[in-house]
């Protein structure tokens, strides 16, 4: 079945990102000349989506208002003769049928999720994690929509991390298939040094089937007394085909200040007017 919605989990209280994200929304930062939320939207229209659901909480509208028209704002630019920046405002308004959800209590990844079930409906359907964001030539969830179809699989994005770092994550156990795909068997989340299966660790795409709902409903709380959507994949992929894509792409965890800074450098230096900026300001540098 093709794969038409895409959640994008976006209710999170973004507790790395204080003092700034106690009034902005982590998912509203910009990246060079737009917010992180409009690329991972981007990226799932890109891969062929057609219907996007995002959670949000009540201090967030934000969101809605960025991707709604702006009649006043609109007038404005007309009277000034900008009209492709009328253009531009209008085209993020139609990139996607969108509606937004609220995750009234923050339970856990699993339980974001687990709100979009009427929605849904009873078909697959992809997430993208709303703080993590991807460059890469082909869509990341363009790339595990590929391989979920192609093996009639639940998928799941994933990169090798190092075992040093694998306690950030979950753990893999799985099995290789061809070329990047493997077959998932079980996984943990934030595993302790002794519990560590392999060093992939899903970084923030995947395509999901409806079952997921049900296992996600009667799942206890998991790792630091939340509903895990880890946990619940673990049960899955002992119901249902699963496979892990190793993804082509570089991910920036725009939930962290670090990672936020890598992505605003690296989008930056591709950005026509921001990359000579850039250039400029470290040359300066090289020189003092």
């Amino acid at each position: 079945m093709k794969i038409r919605k895409a959640v994008i989990p976006a209710a999170g209280l973004g507790s790395r990102m204080l003092p700034a994200a106690k009034t902005v929304p982590k998912e509203m930062f910009p990246v060079a000349d737009r917010p992180v939320l409009h690329y991972i939207v981007q990226e799932a229209v890109d891969a062929g989506i057609e219907e996007i659901i995002i959670l949000t909480n009540r201090c967030k509208t934000v969101m809605h208002d960025y991707f709604d028209y702006t009649p006043e704002l609109e007038e404005k630019l007309r009277a000034a003769g900008k009209h492709a920046e009328v253009a531009e405002l209008r085209a993020i308004a139609d990139m996607a049928d969108i509606t937004f959800v609220r995750q009234k209590q923050t339970l856990g990844l699993g339980h974001a999720v687990w709100c979009t079930r009427r929605i849904v409906g009873n078909e697959p359907f992809a997430v993208l994690l709303g703080d993590d964001l991807m460059r890469s030539k082909t869509p990341v969830i363009g790339q595990l929509i590929s391989a979920s179809e192609g093996f009639g699989a639940a998928a799941v994005g994933v990169q090798a991390v190092p075992r040093s770092e694998i306690g950030k994550y979950c753990s893999l156990d799985v099995t290789h298939r061809e070329g990047n795909v493997y077959d998932v068997h079980g996984m943990v989340e934030k595993p302790r040094p002794e519990q560590i299966l392999s060093n992939f660790a899903i970084l923030g795409r995947y395509v999901l089937t409806p079952r997921i709902f049900e296992i996600l409903e009667n799942l206890p709380a998991g790792h630091g007394g939340e509903i895990q959507l880890t946990d619940g994949l673990n049960a899955l992929c002992r119901e249902e085909p699963m496979v892990a894509v190793d993804f082509e792409g570089e991910r920036h965890d725009t939930g962290s200040l670090e990672g936020y800074f890598r992505a605003m450098l690296h989008f930056s230096a591709e950005h026509p007017r921001l990359a000579p900026v850039l250039a400029e300001f470290l040359a300066g540098r090289d020189k003092k």
